[in-house]
């Protein structure tokens, strides 16, 4: 129950913190604590208010938003898995390859290229690709 509320919170911030209301408040924030400086003479107090409210929300944003960054990478991987099991010709070896170390990976990687061929082979098709747009 706990795991759901936190991924349905975190799907929340995350997606409000995006947004232009988020960015305006920060602001809106920022401003207001400029403002005050005179009247508290800019002392230590003013400065670490504002110096512990970004830490505080900067600390919890970033839980929420790798929250919200891992489930939404799952939901792509997995896509992306079910893609590759229901195409005939796509090698069903690639599915779960994102749990290999990045050596691994970039081994895999290294290989791919070479069966596709050099990069000048990859500028042509992709020069003709923009041609024909």
């Amino acid at each position: 129950m706990f795991d759901r509320i936190f991924a349905d919170m975190s799907h929340r911030v995350a997606n409000w913190a995006g947004q232009p209301p988020a960015f305006v408040l920060a602001l809106a924030t920022v401003i207001v604590w400029l403002v005050t400086g005179p009247i508290f003479h800019y002392s230590d107090t003013w400065q670490l208010v504002i110096n512990t409210g970004t830490t505080i929300v900067t600390f919890l944003m970033v839980f929420l938003i790798q929250n919200a960054q891992n489930r939404d990478g799952s939901a792509i991987q997995a896509k992306l898995d079910e893609l590759i099991r229901a195409i005939d010709a796509a090698r069903n070896d690639f599915i779960g390859i994102e749990h290999l170390t990045e050596a691994e990976l970039q081994r895999i990687k290294a290989v791919l290229e070479q069966e596709c061929g050099d990069d000048a082979t990859h500028h042509l098709a992709i020069a003709r690709l923009l041609e024909r747009r």
